[in-house]
């Protein structure tokens, strides 16, 4: 990672050996060790340097505020989950759900399961006891790389997170997903723009330069009259 010398020019460290690692291997380790967000990661006690992209789209668009109800979707390792139990203080109520197994954060609730399974909602839904305030998605499915193919993968992710949070959050609340390059699909976008008062796109200054991640930031959840519109009920005037 850079370090800055008594000049103020940043030093780039190097691997000491490439014995026995890959090429990718040793070009990923090389950025590691030179990526500031790193360092910052470890110093602040953040489990990946992807907390400061929730940290960033905070100090944007004010998605935290205390006593809040928040879902984690995907959140292995857990550094959005500690950001969200900082930001939400003790009255809050954060629960974290991954298909792989995560160490316990304190101040949230940690569960093992498929967001897409019914039993892995209820269990949300128990946790939270209410609805949720925010919903929040860093999740991105394996990539083949071929763009096309991870561009489809990655909106029909971001759709079944969609209608998730459709199901849990309460009126006015958030939803916070991660796309890639080409953004969100028409049909998904005006989806949300149908369920939520503002959606915008961010890139935070976290996310890597040659990256193709971005984030769809959806606020102000409308809640029932969605719902009941899409059943066909007359909204009283």
């Amino acid at each position: 990672m850079p370090e800055e010398g008594k000049g103020g020019r940043g030093l780039t460290q190097r691997l000491r050996t490439a014995k026995g690692r890959t090429t990718a291997s040793q070009k990923w380790l090389q950025r590691q060790l030179n990526d500031p967000y790193v360092r910052r990661a470890k110093e602040a006690g953040l489990r990946s340097r992807a907390a400061f992209k929730i940290i960033e789209l905070d100090e944007r668009f004010s998605l935290f505020r205390p006593a809040q109800r928040i879902v984690d979707l995907g959140a292995a390792p857990g550094g959005w989950t500690q950001v969200a139990v900082s930001r939400a203080g003790d009255r809050g109520v954060v629960v974290a759900l991954d298909l792989l197994p995560m160490d316990p954060v304190a101040g949230a609730a940690v569960l093992l399961g498929d967001f897409n399974d019914k039993s892995a909602e209820c269990a949300v839904l128990d946790a939270l006891a209410g609805p949720a305030d925010l919903v929040l998605s860093d999740m991105a499915p394996n990539t083949t790389g071929h763009v096309a193919t991870d561009h489809l993968r990655i909106i029909a992710l971001v759709e079944l997170a969609a209608d998730f949070a459709a199901k849990v959050l309460s009126p006015g609340g958030a939803f916070v997903a991660k796309v890639f390059q080409g953004g969100t699909e028409r049909d998904l976008l005006a989806r949300l723009k149908r369920d939520f008062a503002t959606v915008r796109h961010a890139k935070p200054p976290a996310s890597r330069k040659d990256s193709a991640e971005s984030y769809v930031v959806a606020q102000g959840f409308r809640g029932e009259g969605v719902r009941a519109a899409e059943a066909g009920v007359a909204q009283p005037r």
